[in-house]
């Protein structure tokens, strides 16, 4: 084989990901997640378990996928659209999640896992608005859009 075709299949790792904004609010988001999960397993809620775990599990693929350059592979999806319907979905239900264990708390670690899941609403719709602003619908892209993107 040539060395061409071996750098084509070698997988790259995208630095600059994580150290842009949208890399750094999803290892912000990943980590509120895994705050509020340690809360509500303290608390053991196991419906809040669940959903922190979900969204968790979600963030870091998505994270991966960016990391990895694997969105560049994968062409068949537009993943900017995909993420910002996460993020929508997400604040919505982590909005209504939060709400409930701040209302029907018993134990301190509902509460405090209510509160960061709060906090984690605010860093999702920061990243959901990221992403309404840089996704273009028939409109040519720009050079700083597509930074951005990436």
């Amino acid at each position: 084989m040539s060395e061409d075709q071996n750098t084509k299949t070698a997988m790259e790792l995208d630095t600059a990901f994580l150290k842009s904004r949208r890399g750094i609010l999803k290892v912000a988001e990943m980590g509120t997640l895994v705050v509020a999960f340690v809360c509500f397993s303290v608390a053991s809620r196991p419906t809040y378990i669940t959903a922190t775990v979900l969204e968790f599990l979600i963030t870091s693929l998505l994270l991966l996928l960016y990391t990895l350059k694997l969105n560049k592979r994968l062409a068949f999806f537009f993943w900017p659209l995909i993420d910002f319907f996460n993020s929508v979905f997400a604040v919505v239900y982590f909005t209504v999640l939060s709400l409930l264990a701040l209302t029907t708390y018993t134990v301190t670690g509902t509460l405090v896992g209510g509160i960061v899941a709060f906090m984690t609403v605010g860093l999702l719709c920061v990243d959901g608005y990221t992403l309404f602003k840089n996704i273009t619908f028939n409109k040519p892209r720009s050079d700083n859009q597509n930074k951005d993107m990436e």
